[in-house]
Formats: C-alpha cells, structure tokens, sequence
C-alpha cells in the first residue's frame, strides 16, 4: 500500500483491512521517500494516496477497497480467491 504518514483514508484502509484479517501490511511511504511518488503514479496513473495492491491487483483507494468489501468481494479476494 503507498501511503503517508498524516493520511487518515491510508489509516481507514489498513483498519478494515486488519479487520478482514490482514495481519500485515507492507506500506510505501512515499512521504519519505519521494521517488517511490514516481514509481506510484507510474504504476497507478493516480497521485492520490492510499493507492492499494492486493498481490499484483491494484484495488485503487480507500473507497475502491471499501467497495469492493462492501460487495462481498474483498473477503475472497484476501483469500487468494478468484473475484
């Protein structure tokens, strides 16, 4: 998940998804490392954080993860399951 430290949306989508049971979150903090700014918007077309990967799937923000939760698919998705 690229991220920074000040981005309440950030925080919302690391609390539902340990909610979801994610134990861990491996978070790119491109607050201090602003190269990795680049290599987002490269990979995402998008400048805004959170932007969330969930192995090579890009859900988007935290609206996008709410979303798909909210459709019963995040669950599944978590689970290595085909959406």
């Amino acid at each position: 998940m690229y991220s920074t430290g000040a981005c309440p949306f950030c925080i919302r989508a690391e609390q539902l998804l340990h909610a979801r049971g994610v134990a861990e979150i491996e978070k790119i903090r491109i607050d201090l490392d602003p190269g990795r700014r680049n290599e987002m918007v490269e990979r995402t077309t998008r400048r805004t954080v959170p932007q969330i990967y969930i192995g090579e799937l890009h859900v988007g923000g935290f609206d996008d993860l709410l979303a798909f939760d909210r459709a019963g698919k995040l669950s599944p998705l978590l689970a290595g399951e085909c959406v």
